[in-house]
């Protein structure tokens, strides 16, 4: 870590003058060697880092975005290019540029970030090594050195000597439940975040490996953390997980007010923001206008969430324009309601079986009445010219009598020699 951290001691110039003037406004209120005036140094060099990192923040949000919509895209090219590495890494690269899309925006944050994270832990190794550096000066390496939060040194580890933690005027017990404890809670949040992005955030609609690999890293990542947080001083730890609550109440605004399109955070604004409206009977803010905007643009292709908003609006007696505005509309209202009720009148449609009992059951209850004034769709058979004798027949001489109600067929005629 120390030769990871040693790569960027370019920058740890900038990242001790920081740390040094918030200390010097903290100090005066707290006292300049106690742990708020150092520890809240660097939760305040957290928060200019990340407001400097909210553009790229941004950035992140629409390329996971549309690498979600891409997916179902990228897979249909996998399966089809399978045989041809080349051509599919140019059809990637080619659908990419089409939709704007950068894979490695996600990561972003991360990546402008961590330049400044080994910074600091290379500026507070110093400070436990007794080291100056940047511009902490002698006097400001002793203050440092003497700053405790909850009894941790600012600069002391998990994993220190017993000795080495004496030498910063603390106890081994009390350095290591304070990291421990800051450990399992920049873990929680690390989890937290990635959950409430995967549970709420996410489009339902499209299943995509793309989600497993999500819901993968949402256990391995505070895994990483925690394994990794042992060899954190208690300064760097505060850094870390200053960032994680900061990520995690960032993604929880934009989950509020910027769901992605088909998830649950999506459904869970439109009905806020549904009530809002159908109770002003108008919208105000320019952030829902463009929302609806949004919608109404869309037509047959949105999802499920924006159809029930739509249909919503029209039951309040309202219809949503084209500039994002919203006005009264009885045709929306009787469209609406029609639509209801000729679902409700629909009829429910029977199975086979009860088809045929029902026809079964009208044939029973017809009358004798009915069927006797009903015409008869078959010919009156015709009478026999030669009435044959009384008694048996002669076997094989004539075809038997047809029964009642049937068709007479062609009789057949008689062998000359027999007998009339």
């Amino acid at each position: 870590m120390d030769t990871i951290a040693s790569l960027f001691s370019f920058i740890t110039t900038p990242v001790s003058w920081v740390i040094v003037q918030f200390h010097t406004l903290y100090g005066a209120i707290f006292g300049p060697n106690t742990g708020w005036a150092w520890g809240l140094s660097i939760v305040s060099l957290v928060i200019l880092i990340r407001i400097c990192l909210i553009p790229l923040f941004v950035k992140q949000i629409k390329s996971t975005r549309n690498m979600q919509a891409l997916q179902p895209k990228m897979k249909a090219i996998q399966e089809r290019y399978k045989s041809d590495k080349q051509r599919q890494s140019e059809e990637m690269m080619k659908l990419y540029k089409e939709t704007g899309t950068n894979p490695l925006s996600s990561c972003l944050p991360i990546l402008a970030q961590s330049p400044f994270f080994f910074a600091l832990y290379h500026v507070l190794s110093s400070i436990a090594s007794g080291k100056t550096i940047g511009v902490i000066n002698e006097s400001l390496l002793d203050s440092a050195r003497q700053a405790h939060i909850f009894g941790a040194p600012l600069a002391s580890k998990f994993t220190d000597s017993p000795e080495k933690v004496a030498a910063l005027g603390a106890t081994l017990t009390d350095v290591r439940i304070v990291t421990a404890i800051m450990i399992v809670m920049m873990s929680a949040s690390q989890f937290y975040t990635q959950r409430q992005l995967m549970q709420k955030n996410v489009d339902l609609t499209v299943k995509t490996p793309y989600m497993q690999q999500q819901k993968m890293l949402m256990y391995i990542f505070p895994v990483i953390f925690a394994v990794m947080g042992i060899n954190f001083p208690v300064g760097v730890l505060v850094y870390w997980l200053t960032t994680n609550v900061w990520t995690m109440g960032q993604q929880m605004y934009v989950i509020n007010q910027n769901p992605t399109p088909g998830s649950k955070a999506q459904d869970h604004y439109l009905q806020r923001l549904l009530k809002s409206i159908t109770t002003q009977n108008e919208v105000k803010s320019r952030r829902k206008r463009n929302v609806i905007q949004a919608i109404v643009a869309k037509g047959s292709d949105r999802n499920e969430n924006e159809r029930r908003f739509i249909t919503g609006l029209a039951k309040a007696g309202l219809a949503a324009q084209a500039d994002g505005t919203v006005s009264k509309s009885d045709t929306a209202v009787a469209e609406a309601e029609g639509g209801a009720a000729q679902r409700r009148q629909q009829p429910k449609r029977q199975s086979k079986a009860q088809r045929q009992s029902a026809s079964a059951q009208q044939g029973t209850d017809k009358s004798p009445e009915d069927a006797d004034a009903k015409p008869s769709l078959q010919k009156d058979a015709p009478q026999d010219a030669h009435p044959k004798p009384a008694g048996k027949p002669a076997s094989g001489s004539a075809r038997q009598q047809p029964k009642s109600g049937q068709r007479k067929g062609q009789q057949r005629p008689k062998h000359p020699s027999s007998k009339k």
